[in-house]
């Protein structure tokens, strides 16, 4: 601890902050009506319990009702704000954690056409491509108020016992100010960078006479857009400089990049397969040109970099968000010497990509990630009787049930009839970009042998191997098996998705793809045909491509796709598929319309999800004490209760995950936490 360069304290004015980690500020779209209600605070409140030195709320607080919520922003122009933050801030406090939070207008980067219906505002008319709206450009009179109300803002967030303001200058409305590619204005805020800050400097000066001397306020801002229109590396340093010769502000946390397609998104926040902390020598950079306190934040996913970057004197405060999402108790971990135990942020990038399509944060294998009231991030209670529980598959939600059945003190054996865990993940991870999607499997398999779980692998268990064991509850985690079965005819001449991605028969010289799931195994499959160098058409139904993959996720395919002439045809579906000689002929209708058309190809491919594998699960029932049921009152409540149903049976069973249904790694791994957790 006296040495590790992450757990030394760092000091801004009067502030101290325990050590050296922070999350950055992000909406995780748990508040109610702009409000950080219970879900929001039992969030950050569980990073201070992991030891987290500051924790930074809101990304961002919106200033003025004319920056309608577009993440579930808070309502940091509302009065009402103040308590709940208080109760936030405080409990943080009481574990020794630095809470702030980011304030801002969102300019264009939200729409008109919710909220209040007021017009959005940028520097100028420049629409931004990801939020569709075309903006008003701001008059005097909008400069004016909005000056006002970041200093109001800034005043209630003092009230509520934080440690300080992050001001939003990265996409947003201030530094739209201060790009070429947004400011076209005719007036003295647009010309040389002392007439594009002018705005921004006058909102710190406001900011700073509200607050007073001794309140931490620090900007995050854009010190290179990093494209030919817009701000230019050499500007950025200046608008560094122009800001820290106010003396008004005490730390700037430096992003490079813009942000106002998902294309340029995601070199500002990298996904899967794409290079780690590709922005802390840029920042590092910054700190050196300017000798004042730099934080910094951009897919700094594991401890190693994140030491790496205070020890260099890169930064002051390194930030770890989506680790902490994964994991919000590194610190505590770090401290007490169990790094080796932190559950691994994996890059899928699923939290980001629910809150930009509207939905809350969630982990991809941290169930308990903003269910903070009813779910525990750790097995930390041994259950009253020790029990046998047999699980039968070694995928996700096996491995999650063996994990967690075996926290609680039970004995626990898994049959898994391949020769290695990890189910449908072992056909993920055969993508170069998914390969970080192993930490899922071995995290969990590190935590069964350190509680001494039974694996036979190789074994197709059935009911009588399952029985010989005497168990007290059964476990089936047997997952699906593709379901190409939907054709009017000629289903014998489909080949699945798995099939091209495990690699079992070989790709043709041009492919039609089907895919009516829209997640991931359609795009993995697709990207295998094309690096076989194949013509590949994707038919879809659905009226835009690939539903249930996130815009961020989404580039990394589209860029590929179109890099190499993938044809794209959506509102269409194979209605069936017959011989025409050597070739294949699609059969391809639509919802819209009876038109039919044909269309030869080598190959077709149908994704379509999968079926749950089942058989085994169904020969126990009868003769299980709940036959099968589960209390969905119970989980819903976060406290599972067995039900007994049969008075004759011998043992309680249950099954999760795609052995239930076709859905993601998510549900199946919280369908086994949640039952698990209280047996």
């Amino acid at each position: 601890m006296k040495t590790d360069p992450l757990l030394k304290p760092f000091k801004i004015k009067n502030l101290e902050i325990k050590n050296r980690l922070m999350t950055s500020a992000h909406e995780p779209s748990y508040a109610e009506n702009g409000m950080p209600t219970e879900r929001y605070r039992l969030y950050h409140l569980e990073r201070a319990k992991g030891g987290i030195g500051l924790t930074m709320t809101a990304g961002s607080a919106v200033v003025s009702p004319d920056s309608p919520s577009t993440f579930g922003n808070l309502h940091a122009y509302k009065d009402e704000i103040i308590p709940w933050l208080k109760q936030l801030s405080d409990e943080c406090h009481d574990y020794g954690s630095k809470v702030m939070i980011q304030i801002t207008h969102l300019g264009r980067r939200t729409n008109w056409n919710h909220s209040d219906w007021l017009p959005v505002l940028s520097a100028s008319e420049v629409r931004e491509p990801a939020h569709r709206a075309f903006p008003k450009e701001a008059e005097d009179w909008d400069i004016e108020r909005i000056i006002t109300d970041y200093a109001e803002a800034a005043q209630r967030m003092k009230e509520a016992n934080m440690d300080g303001i992050e001001i939003e200058a990265y996409g947003h409305f201030l530094d739209s100010f201060w790009s070429p590619a947004t400011n076209k204005r005719n007036d003295e805020y647009n010309g040389n960078l002392s007439n594009r800050t002018k705005f921004s400097l006058k909102v710190i000066e406001a900011i700073r006479k509200s607050v007073g001397p001794d309140f931490i306020v620090g900007v995050r801002m854009v010190a290179d857009e990093d494209w030919d229109r817009g701000l230019s590396k050499e500007e950025g340093l200046e608008i560094v400089k122009k800001i820290i010769d106010t003396k008004k502000v005490d730390f700037l946390n430096i992003i490079r990049g813009h942000i106002d397609t998902d294309a340029s998104l995601t070199k500002v926040i990298p996904t899967q397969g794409m290079a780690s902390s590709p922005h802390l020598d840029f920042a590092g950079e910054i700190k050196f040109e300017s000798k004042f306190p730099v934080f910094h934040a951009s897919k700094i996913n594991d401890v190693a970099t994140a030491r790496y970057a205070i020890e260099s004197g890169k930064l002051d405060m390194v930030g770890m968000t989506r680790a902490h999402i994964a994991d919000p108790h590194i610190v505590k971990k770090i401290i007490n010497g169990k790094e080796n135990t932190i559950r691994p942020c994996v890059g899928a990038t699923y939290c980001l990509d629910r809150i930009y399509e509207g939905n809350e944060a969630l982990c991809i294998h941290n169930p308990a990630t903003g269910r903070e009231k009813f779910i525990p991030h750790e097995i930390l209670i041994k259950a009253d009787k020790k029990k046998k529980i047999v699980i039968v598959g070694a995928g996700p939600a096996g491995l999650e049930a063996a994990k967690v059945s075996s926290e609680r003190g039970h004995e626990v054996i898994v049959f898994e009839a391949s020769n290695k865990a990890g189910g449908q993940l072992n056909l993920i991870t055969r993508s170069k970009r998914r390969k970080d999607m192993l930490g899922i499997i071995d995290w969990r398999l590190e935590a069964c042998n350190d509680n001494n779980v039974t694996f036979y692998y190789n074994t197709f268990a059935t009911k009588e191997i399952i029985l010989k064991e005497k168990p007290d509850c059964i476990i089936i985690a047997t997952g699906g098996i593709p379901n190409t079965d939907i054709l009017d005819e000629g289903n014998e001449y489909a080949c699945s998705t798995w099939d091209i991605i495990s690699g079992s028969i070989n790709i043709e010289e041009d492919v039609i793809l089907f895919d009516d799931n829209g997640a991931y195994p359609g795009l993995q499959a697709a990207e295998i045909i094309v690096n076989k160098g194949s013509k590949l058409e994707i038919i879809t139904p659905e009226r835009f491509f690939s539903p249930e993959i996130g815009g961020l996720n989404h580039v990394s395919y589209a860029k590929k796709f179109i890099e190499n002439d993938v044809t794209i045809t959506i509102n269409k579906r194979l209605k069936g598929i017959t011989k025409d000689g050597n070739r294949l002929s699609a059969i391809i209708g639509s919802d819209y319309s009876d038109k039919i058309v044909n269309k030869n190809a080598s190959q077709i491919v149908v994704e379509h999800g999968t079926l749950p594998n089942s058989d085994l699960y169904f020969d126990l029932k009868k003769d299980s004490k709940n036959l099968g049921a589960i209390d969905y009152n119970s989980i819903i409540n976060g406290k599972f209760n067995e039900i007994i149903k049969n008075q004759n049976g011998n043992y309680f069973l249950y099954r999760v995950g795609d052995a239930v249904s076709s859905r993601n790694i998510h549900a199946s791994i919280y369908d086994s936490l949640r039952i698990c957790k209280d047996l």
